[in-house]
């Protein structure tokens, strides 16, 4: 099974951006779906966007709008553009495959004044 590391979490002001990153272990050029999630304590994990192949996307709820995600096969990488940062977005941010892989640790990612 491919694994995932994300990194590029960290502490932003409201109204900031951050960019995740995801490192798979293998080739994700086969992955036709991946995603990103996220959790905080006390809630289960939720979906934060999808990409479908090279470029179809979905996100949901509040990710609308001010998310994106894009993968580089080239370099087994899934990447989160985060803009317009809501102290909401606050949470371990983890990336993975549809079917689900092995779950990575996840980066964090605090919004806050």
């Amino acid at each position: 099974q491919v694994q995932f590391v994300e990194s590029g979490g960290g502490s932003v002001q409201p109204g900031g951006s951050l960019k995740l990153s995801c490192a798979a272990s293998g080739s994700i050029a086969k992955l036709y779906t991946l995603g990103w999630y996220r959790q905080t304590p006390g809630r289960q994990r939720e979906l934060v966007a999808l990409i479908y192949g090279e470029s179809q996307t979905t996100y949901e709820g509040s990710a609308k709008g001010r998310f994106t995600i894009s993968r580089d096969n080239t370099k087994n990488a899934i990447f989160l553009q985060m803009n317009e940062l809501e102290p909401e977005d606050t949470a371990v941010y983890y990336c993975n495959s549809v079917p689900f892989s092995i779950w990575g640790q996840g980066t964090h990612v605090t919004v806050s004044s």
